[in-house]
């Protein structure tokens, strides 16, 4: 045992567990959002000052023909470069280069040497030389012809910067939506983590066999709702169970040892010559019958244990119902005293044929005329009513079976199927287990049928056996 706990993996909470998995997920994914949003402003950020450039470019390359349609560099050009790099937001990083149509440096801002502008530009002088800089170019032109060019170079670094103001809000903006994604989740957790453990605890209470549960059902939410209420069912319902398993051993315990004891005196009384000849000859047929009365108990039992385990075999055979019916009435009623009316039988004229298995069929309209005779009333003779008809429209067959004695009182009318249940008034005059009806249900609906009660007054019962039909 102390292997298995130090074995045992340490186990978190599911608030913890989630908040924490939870939080590292929404941190990577919207880290990774945040990295690719901001590369991508950088790359629209390079795209728009690149057109800015190349508008600055152009307005220079305007502003630089004169009336005559030849070229002027004007006195107030650095200015005017200055005023745009303000207005547009451009960087110190610029350099304006204006050439000739043979390619000779006009002006440049800041000042350069011609080697340095050859250093800065390709033979061509259409781009930089230095993948590090970008450039845009616009050509100086007068009534169609080409007089020069303006270049202007702006380094990539400068053309992708982002203004630090916008990186602290874009910051902010994340760390935010992190604390709320994680706030949204820990309250979410927490929501869900306080019905678990309350279930959890009803759950250790009930595992020490304290079983009066109560939890709190007003939960706004359905599912939590629904469990809350499905638990405290389901504790309530193994209350019961435990008390019906209680009531059960105790009451099969005494059912078994009656006879038992009973036998055992009867025996004792015959050898130790208490009784004898006739005398003691009946004392061995009522052991008898009292072990009869065990045996029946204990074959009771053992078929209730063996369909519910689902190992008894039903078959579902072509049954002719009418002789059927008839041939189990019979041979029953050759068994009964003559307080036992003769069966009224109710039969179609018509012959129906229902799926199931003759033998338990037996089984089941036996059962059920027994409970018949055992609830006789004292002031009249037992009279019993078996009709079969079929229902229209469903494919099933119903065998009524009615009776004339004392009835079930409604408080029981509701516990009659249940497993070794036995109404107060037959438990001190009647002998069994209180298996009979469960375990005819149980026959019933093993062949696709079912058995109701379908009336119950102090004139008697009326039990329905429903059986599929076979067309």
């Amino acid at each position: 045992m102390d292997n298995l706990k130090k074995s045992s993996p340490k186990r978190t909470s599911i608030l913890s567990y989630w908040t924490i998995r939870y939080l590292l997920i929404i941190s990577v994914g919207l880290l990774l959002t945040a990295l690719t949003t901001f590369w991508w402003i950088q790359q629209e950020a390079m795209s728009n000052r690149m057109q800015t450039t190349g508008l600055l470019a152009q307005e220079i390359a305007d502003r630089s023909v004169n009336r005559e349609g030849s070229i002027e560099i004007s006195q107030n050009l650095g200015m005017l470069i200055e005023d745009r790099k303000r207005f547009f937001k451009l960087t110190v990083e610029m350099c304006v280069i204006i050439t000739d149509q043979q390619d000779q440096m006009l002006f440049s801002m800041p000042p350069l040497t011609e080697d340095e502008m050859r250093h800065k530009l390709n033979d061509s002088l259409n781009d930089s030389r230095s993948p590090e800089f970008k450039a845009a170019v616009a050509s100086i032109q007068s009534d169609g012809k080409t007089l020069g060019q303006v270049i202007v170079l702006q380094s990539k670094k400068s053309l992708r910067h982002i203004p630090q103001e916008e990186i602290i809000f874009f910051s902010i903006l994340l760390l935010f939506l992190i604390i709320l994604s994680w706030l949204t989740i820990y309250l979410l957790s927490r929501k869900l983590a306080k019905p678990i453990q309350k279930v959890a605890k009803a759950a250790a209470q009930i595992s020490h066999g304290r079983y009066d549960i109560v939890l709190d059902k007003d939960a706004k939410e359905r599912e939590i709702h629904e469990l809350m209420l499905s638990f405290e069912e389901m504790a309530g319902k193994l209350q019961q169970f435990e008390q019906s398993r209680a009531v059960m051993l105790a009451g099969v315990s005494h059912e078994l040892k009656t006879p038992v004891t009973s036998i055992k005196g009867l025996i004792h009384a015959v050898r130790e010559g208490v009784v004898e000849d006739d005398e003691a000859v009946e004392f061995l047929d009522i052991a008898l019958q009292e072990a009869g009365r065990l045996q029946r108990m204990v074959a009771d039992l053992l078929d209730y244990n063996a369909l519910t385990a689902g190992i008894v075999s039903v078959r579902h055979d072509r049954l002719d119902a009418v002789p059927l019916l008839s041939e189990i009435v019979y041979q029953w009623k050759l068994t009964q005293a003559d307080e036992v009316a003769e069966p009224m039988l109710h039969m179609p004229r018509t012959p129906l044929f229902l799926c199931g298995d003759p033998l338990r069929i037996q089984q089941i309209i036996v059962n059920l005329l027994n409970n018949s005779v055992q609830a006789k009333a004292p002031d009249r003779m037992v009279q019993l009513t078996v009709e079969l008809l079929e229902q229209q429209g469903h494919g099933m067959a119903e065998i009524r079976v009615q009776d004339n004695g004392l009835g079930i009182s409604s408080n029981h009318s509701e516990h009659v199927f249940e497993a070794f249940f036995r109404g107060s008034d037959k438990q001190s005059t009647l002998r069994g287990l209180g298996l009979g009806l469960t375990f005819s249900r149980l026959l019933a609906e093993s062949m696709n049928g079912s058995l109701v009660l379908e009336k119950h007054s102090q004139e008697g019962c009326t039990f329905v056996l429903s059986l599929p039909l076979d067309h």
